[in-house]
């Protein structure tokens, strides 16, 4: 299990890098140009931002707190907080009608469901 937990923790903060980096440093009409970025057309550049930085905390929240073994309940919590994210993420995509997208949240959402029911059910999280 806790293999499996690693690994999910890993694939998921890999995302999260990748889409805090971009949200975070690319600019927003860049973004509005790319595919699935054109809901930053609908908002400020600040709401991208945020959303930018707060994946970047994803990404070290699902790795660090269990990794060096402070916190660790920290790495479940940013589990569920990915989770919350990923229902907006859907709810935003399927409103622009962008369903390719919404089925890539649903499993981002599933591998942070996992997560998050490994470290607070059953499963453990440590080295």
């Amino acid at each position: 299990m806790n293999l499996a937990l690693w690994i999910a923790a890993g694939l998921l903060a890999a995302v999260a890098l990748t889409g805090g980096i971009t949200k975070t440093f690319v600019p927003k009409e860049k973004l509005a140009a790319a595919h699935g970025g054109g809901w930053t057309g609908d908002v400020g550049v600040a709401f991208v931002k945020t959303l930018g930085v707060l994946e970047l905390l994803a990404a070290v929240g699902l790795i660090l707190p269990a990794a060096l073994d402070i916190a660790p309940v920290l790495m479940p919590v940013t589990a569920v907080c990915w989770i919350l994210l990923m229902v907006g993420a859907m709810i935003t995509h399927g409103r622009r009608g962008e369903s390719e997208l919404v089925v890539l949240n649903l499993i981002y959402l599933a591998l942070a469901t996992f997560i998050a029911w490994g470290c607070f059910g059953t499963g453990s999280f440590t080295g």
